[in-house]
């Protein structure tokens, strides 16, 4: 359910994400990055925005982004002929000279990932654990790096995993690029960054969360709820407080 509303709104705040980074220095322009919307279901929505440089170079697609007529038809073809389920693929944009595309997959448990070779580097699990609670864990390996001719890096690119967790986080072991504990993003968005150099050299990536069992939007609903089921309580006896107080005064 959260991963269905959550994609419904990625193409508005997609675009202002964009713009934003675009334009505010704070805020980190990676040169890949996954991100993974997850349900407490297990159902997972994987949203990739990367360069079609990183793509060939940290996952072997067979695109050359030197291609002017290269086409976001071309890249669903690739990808869903990897064995993913595209929900869907973005019209390019460029930045620093290069083509980035937005690529949208998913499964019906984050476990079943793998399956599609674009995300076939991570290895996935959602388990329960203690108090009704749940852990989500992705371990990234080593790339498969493409054919051909190679992209002049600057050294100074970023790739970011990130978990977008349906429920209150009450453990994570997120680590900054300077290997020290990091921080999260409104509560319950983690991320996990490393260099595109360390990326490309196989650097394992760990990453390891534990949130409550029950989703953040099923407890506001449930909230929702009984503050209404509250307020029909208190309208009803203050109409039979107040029909009760007319018959009184007929009698009288």
């Amino acid at each position: 359910m959260l991963v269905r509303l959550v994609r419904a709104a990625i193409a508005v705040l997609f675009a202002a994400a964009l713009s934003a980074s675009c334009t505010n220095p704070f805020v980190p322009q990676y040169e890949y990055e996954e991100q993974v919307y997850l349900d407490v279901d297990g159902h997972a929505l994987v949203v990739i925005d990367t360069s079609l440089a990183a793509l060939v170079a940290l996952r072997g697609a067979a695109i050359d982004p030197a291609i002017a007529t290269a086409d976001r038809n071309g890249v669903r073809q690739l990808v869903t002929a990897a064995g993913c389920h595209v929900e869907d693929v973005s019209r390019f944009w460029t930045r620093h000279g290069r083509k980035f595309v937005q690529i949208e997959v998913s499964a019906s448990h984050i476990k079943d990932l793998p399956a599609c070779k674009l995300l076939a580097w991570s290895t996935y699990s959602l388990d329960h654990i203690e108090h009704g609670g749940l852990r989500v864990q992705q371990h990234v390996g080593a790339p498969t790096p493409g054919t051909g001719e190679k992209t002049a890096w600057a050294g100074d690119e970023l790739v970011a995993f990130k978990f977008h967790l349906p429920s209150r986080v009450t453990w994570q072991n997120v680590k900054l690029l300077d290997g020290t504990n990091g921080t999260t993003e409104r509560g319950n968005i983690l991320t996990w960054a490393q260099t595109l150099t360390d990326r490309l050299a196989g650097k394992p990536l760990d990453m390891q969360a534990d949130m409550d069992g029950k989703s953040i939007l099923h407890t506001t609903l449930w909230l929702f709820a009984g503050a209404f089921g509250a307020a029909v309580l208190v309208l009803v006896t203050a109409i039979w407080l107040v029909i009760r107080k007319g018959r009184k005064s007929r009698l009288v």
